[in-house]
């Protein structure tokens, strides 16, 4: 498989065919990400694409998934997208799932009829970053767009049955604003009621802006006990029928709640840590 550049995938599409429809990310200004800042954005052609299917089929042949990669797969040209679909369907016939990252803009940039084509030829997951619910935190850090506007596409792609894996990042309002963010945040998942939520903890990666804010005491981080609070505040307030994860490994403590099913085990589970019952993640297990 030909990639360009590092490549990154959600935890959960570990055992997916990353292929790589797009180099780079199309917004790449978020103020936090380091992911993409050493690539110019741009969508390879289906024929780059189809020559790698063509090498996962020999070396992937009974795999069921194929994750699109790099940072935003859905800003490919509709037509373009569409034959790498049909090209996964005539040279994968095994795979049963395919799922990109999507930003909201580029989700707001396919009619409804588009997505429907692209759920009809496969497409059946996007995982979505919100990151907050909070339009000042959103601005703050660079995220294109405001909460309602990420609201509003993740319920259009839900409303042509493409589910969301929607990202929220602990933290990312700073000490300031810890528990606006929060509160903000359970009340977008509560209405955009996506399948799945990952909450991740923010790194503060050298070399970014945020990073560089942090440093000149622009932006403080909040400590462990307050990312707790932050966590429990959207496991209480997120009103939704799906999973929230907060398993990932930048997090202190590993959650995985089915909501509601779970929600009472789940905030027990952080009340505990929180009294000290139940230790922390140590910082050197901790990363992304």
């Amino acid at each position: 498989m030909r990639y360009e550049g590092d490549i990154f995938r959600p935890p959960s599409e570990a055992d997916s065919i990353l292929l790589q429809a797009t180099i780079g990310c199309s917004h790449n200004g978020c103020r936090f990400c380091a992911m993409y800042r050493g690539k110019r954005f741009r969508a390879r052609s289906p024929a780059e694409v189809a020559a790698d299917i063509a090498e996962a089929a020999v070396e992937y042949p009974r795999r069921g998934r194929v994750f699109l990669c790099d940072g935003d797969a859905l800003a490919m040209p509709q037509a373009d997208l569409v034959a790498v679909l049909e090209e996964i369907r005539r040279g994968l016939p095994e795979v049963l799932r395919v799922s990109a990252y999507a930003n909201a803009r580029s989700v707001a940039e396919k009619t409804d009829a588009e997505l429907r084509e692209l759920r009809a030829l496969g497409l059946r997951l996007f995982h979505l970053g919100l990151e907050s619910g909070d339009d000042v935190t959103l601005a703050a850090v660079g995220k294109h767009g405001n909460a309602l506007f990420h609201v509003e596409q993740g319920r259009r792609a839900r409303a042509v049955d493409i589910k969301l894996f929607v990202t929220v990042l602990l933290g990312l309002g700073g000490i300031a604003r810890s528990e606006v963010h929060a509160l903000a945040t359970a009340r977008a998942l509560s209405a955009m009621g996506p399948e799945y939520v990952g909450a991740l903890t923010l790194t503060l990666v050298p070399g970014t802006p945020l990073h560089h804010d942090h440093q000149r005491g622009r932006f403080r981080l909040p400590p462990p006990p307050d990312l707790l609070v932050e966590l429990r505040t959207m496991l209480e307030h997120t009103d939704i029928r799906g999973v929230f994860y907060a398993n990932h490994a930048s997090n202190y403590l590993p959650i995985r709640a089915r909501l509601p099913r779970d929600r009472a085990e789940a905030l027990a589970a952080v009340d505990a840590c929180l009294r000290g019952e139940v230790p922390l993640r140590p910082e050197w297990m901790r990363g992304l």
